[in-house]
């Protein structure tokens, strides 16, 4: 009975994707809807999931599910994790219109600025070590940054705790003009390209005193990781990270070959149609501000480990001990209020208080077409994350940050408090 139940959802699979295959463009938005609802994914977990949470779920997944289809999304994704598991995986779209492939389950996704929480447990990694502190000057590792104009002193005082908390002073774009020409390159590829920058380049305020996002600073980051341990910046988060978490299919920049049926394409919107922007891009000398690839079962053992819910067999304090990694979730800058509570920025992760005193942990992503975001809740040990593969092209499109931002708040005002002590849930 259940092997005649799995062949009957084994073909209609095939035959969906046949279907797909003899649509014509102007049918392909209506098959996306059906393929999602074929390929969502429920991964059965040995902890028992509090009352409520399926309906729930389903409540803010068809939300979620409705909003990203009616604006014309071409691919996305949603899972839950609950105690070191994946609960739930939605999906929905395409992730490539070429050739009629369907996001699943393993779809492969750029991750943009959450790379940086990769670089940050890189740069705890040392010092916990002994081959840095964070109170070190930045210029002691590149020392190319004393050529850099600081208005308000020495060079010499701005730090690596500073570039994690983005409040050193840098700007926020990596290019200090446009960079939107199609005969320039997507990020500088070359560091020598950064360091010519630099005597144009100056502090824009007292480095410590505030926040300021900058992406230049997770730049000088990689490049202090790269001094420090003489490996390329990849090499090193794939020895560290990757490997002890079991991210088999994480990567940075170009798609490896067996792994190409398995990238997302991403999309832009024009007058309401999807042009690709293709398979892959080079986030060159910018890698460890926003270079990660990785598939939604990589990332959910991503966030178990922050959680301290690692999966089976892996050794957390390998990567990096409990202590150290709370260490990062402490408020070092204020940044204002949020959505989901009164927003912060600790070592290179976004931290989230509400009324109630729940600290909740996260960060965003956002480059070429790609979006995303990861929130969670390490004292429920319950995360949520997602991710988009379009933008619109233009301001009047749809706002494709936004449907991601409403999806968050419904997951941490309606989801999260399930898994709360004292909610009802046996714990």
């Amino acid at each position: 009975m259940a092997l005649s139940i799995l062949q009957g959802i084994a073909m209609q699979g095939v035959a969906m994707r046949t279907l797909l295959r003899v649509r014509p463009p102007s049918l392909l938005a209506g098959a996306a809807a059906t393929v999602a609802m074929l390929l969502s994914v429920t991964v059965p977990m040995s902890a028992q999931l509090p009352p409520g949470f399926d309906a729930t779920w389903s409540r803010v997944a068809s939300s979620w599910r409705k909003s990203t289809t009616d604006a014309g999304i071409v691919g996305a994704s949603l899972a839950f994790i609950a105690d070191g598991r994946l609960a739930r995986t939605e999906t929905l779209g395409f992730a490539d219109l070429a050739t009629n492939r369907p996001v699943d389950e393993n779809t492969i996704y750029h991750w943009a600025s959450i790379t940086k929480t990769f670089t940050a447990i890189a740069i705890m990694q040392l010092r916990d070590r002994g081959l840095l502190s964070l109170d070190d000057p930045v210029v002691t590792y590149v020392p190319e940054l004393r050529e850099v104009h600081d208005p308000y002193g020495s060079m010499e005082a701005i730090t690596i705790r500073q570039l994690l908390s983005h409040s050193a002073g840098f700007r926020d774009p990596t290019w200090p003009w446009g960079g939107d020409q199609p005969w320039q390159p997507f990020e500088p590829t070359e560091w020598s390209q950064l360091v010519a920058m630099m005597p144009y380049t100056q502090i824009l305020f007292p480095p410590g005193s505030k926040y300021s996002y900058s992406n230049p600073g997770l730049i000088f980051l990689g490049r202090t990781i790269e001094k420090v341990t003489g490996d390329v910046y990849e090499a090193y988060i794939e020895k560290n990270i990757f490997r002890p978490l079991g991210m088999t299919h994480a990567y940075f920049d170009v798609t490896p070959w067996h792994l190409v049926p398995y990238r997302s394409n991403h999309y832009y919107l024009r007058d309401g149609k999807p042009e690709a922007g293709g398979l892959d891009f080079n986030t060159g000398i910018t890698v460890s501000n926003g270079g990660l690839n990785a598939p939604i079962p990589d990332m959910a053992r991503y966030l178990a480990f922050l959680m301290g819910s690692p999966p089976a067999g892996v050794d957390a304090d390998v990567v990096l001990p409990r202590t150290s990694l709370e260490e990062m979730w402490h408020t070092v800058v204020p940044v204002g209020d949020s959505d989901i509570g009164k927003e912060s920025m600790g070592l290179c992760f976004f931290l989230y208080d509400d009324a109630a005193g729940h600290h909740l942990v996260g960060h965003t992503g956002t480059q070429a077409a790609f979006l995303s975001f990861f929130i969670m809740d390490p004292t429920a040990k319950v995360a949520a994350i997602a991710v988009s593969n379009t933008v619109s092209a233009s301001p009047q499109g749809p706002d494709a940050r936004a449907l991601l931002d409403d999806v968050r708040a419904h997951v941490v005002h309606e989801v999260f408090p399930l898994f709360r002590t004292g909610s009802g849930r046996d714990r």
